[in-house]
């Protein structure tokens, strides 16, 4: 277990993603200096509910993109690991920002390659639907389920539990549930979109045969 500052958000960030911030708040702006200084990382854990989450997101600084003259910054950053806290504290000693004792959790990485297949073929189908082919293009050959999941409409708290899922099999079943239940809603709001579209139009029917 090691010290880890923290950075609480509204927001869940998966390992391997690249997360742009604007930093305004002078204790946000101390991390980012003590980032650049002594080449820490920093958390942020979810928050949902009113509260700091137990879970995690490990951030590494790449780079400062803009200075103001005000001291605020835009930064970019990438996730590197998961982690879980053990004990927190609203401040680290002689520090502005929130910290706290973490425990770095394991990546499994295993996938099904049968759930694999049939979570890209609805995915495929969900990006039809909402006429979004340009993210097709943008889903890599082998992704994971932390590559897609903010892509397939999840609320916070659905992403959270993606992240608190152990291994890669359990996040694509939860990632395959969310689109089985999805699909057939948004499929039957098309069906409606086009009765709607035909109502009033002159219609060339063929009679029943009786």
């Amino acid at each position: 277990m090691r010290q880890l500052a923290l950075f609480p958000l509204n927001l869940v960030v998966f390992p391997g993603e690249k997360l742009n911030l604007h930093i305004f708040e002078p204790r946000y702006r101390q991390l980012v200096q003590d980032c650049v200084q002594e080449g820490i990382t920093f958390g942020i854990p979810p928050y949902i509910n009113g509260s700091v989450s137990t879970l995690g997101t490990e951030m590494k600084l790449l780079h400062i993109e803009k200075t103001y003259a005000s001291g605020e910054t835009d930064i970019r950053t990438k996730a590197v690991g998961v982690f879980r806290v053990r004990e927190f504290f609203h401040e680290l000693p002689g520090k502005l920002y929130a910290g706290a004792t973490v425990e770095p959790l394991p990546d499994d990485t295993a996938a099904d390659l049968v759930m694999y297949q049939q979570t890209r073929q609805l995915i495929r189908q969900l990006y039809d639907i909402l006429g979004l082919q340009r993210l097709l293009l943008e889903l890599p050959e082998n992704f994971r389920a932390y590559d897609v999941a903010h892509h397939l409409g999840m609320s916070t708290e659905q992403e959270y539990q993606l992240l608190e899922s152990a291994t890669e099999l359990e996040r694509q079943q939860l990632v395959l549930t969310h689109l089985e239940t999805v699909l057939p809603v948004l499929q039957e709001t098309e069906r409606l979109k086009e009765r709607v579209r035909l109502n009033g139009h002159f219609k060339n029917l063929t009679p029943p045969a009786f």
